[in-house]
């Protein structure tokens, strides 16, 4: 098969500079409900990318948890690989794709933890499996097989049969607090639309067009 000749087109929309929102955040929730709107399947499921001090990307997908005007907030284990990497480096970039719309989202900033009560606060609202998850797994770190991790998930179950699941001291939110965004709107024949925001030295939004 030639992956090179996989391609389809784009529906007709369109974004244009003037018709965008003067602040990101307010345009991304246009977006993003839009997307819900669609179907989308994982409307909410974004890329992180992050890099070690080396300057070694790596990147997966985690869920979007919050949004507003402060950043943008993620849960996971402060042991995992993206936590060690946002140690040594707190920039990072998120990318949406919703394939239903022919839309993308980059966003970019830097990262810090959450306070302790945003963890704990959405962590017991998780359902109990998740929670128990989340206390038996170490991770990014390395398994025999799965069932070592079977065998964690039912000694952490049989540890808090009786009472609820704590949020562990080493799992918990990042925010990320946005600098940069890029709307993209996928177009015919490969002439995209691309409305960037950048943040100024004052804390406002200036907003420009991008050649695709």
């Amino acid at each position: 098969m030639d992956i090179s000749a996989l391609r389809r087109e784009y529906r007709d929309a369109n974004l244009d500079e003037e018709d965008v929102e003067a602040h990101p955040v307010d345009q991304f929730k246009i977006w993003f409900d839009e997307a819900l709107d669609a179907e989308s399947r994982d409307p909410s499921g974004m890329t992180l990318s992050t890099s070690d001090a080396a300057g070694r990307p790596s990147a997966r997908i985690v869920l979007l948890k919050k949004f507003d005007r402060d950043g943008f907030v993620f849960f996971t284990n402060y042991e995992s690989r993206k936590a060690r990497d946002l140690e040594e480096n707190p920039w990072a970039a998120l990318t949406f794709w919703w394939n239903e719309i022919d839309r993308q989202v980059r966003v970019e900033g830097r990262v810090r933890r959450t306070p302790r009560a945003v963890s704990v606060e959405y962590f017991v609202g998780r359902p109990r499996d998740s929670q128990i998850g989340a206390v038996a797994s170490a991770q990014s770190s390395r398994l025999a097989d799965r069932d070592a991790l079977i065998d964690r998930v039912d000694v952490v179950r049989e540890r808090f049969a009786d009472r609820d699941v704590p949020c562990p001291k080493n799992w918990g939110g990042y925010l990320l607090e946005p600098n940069a965004f890029e709307f993209w709107q996928g177009r015919q024949s490969r002439l995209h639309d691309r409305i960037a925001y950048r943040m100024d030295e004052r804390g406002g939004w200036k907003i420009e067009r991008l050649a695709p």
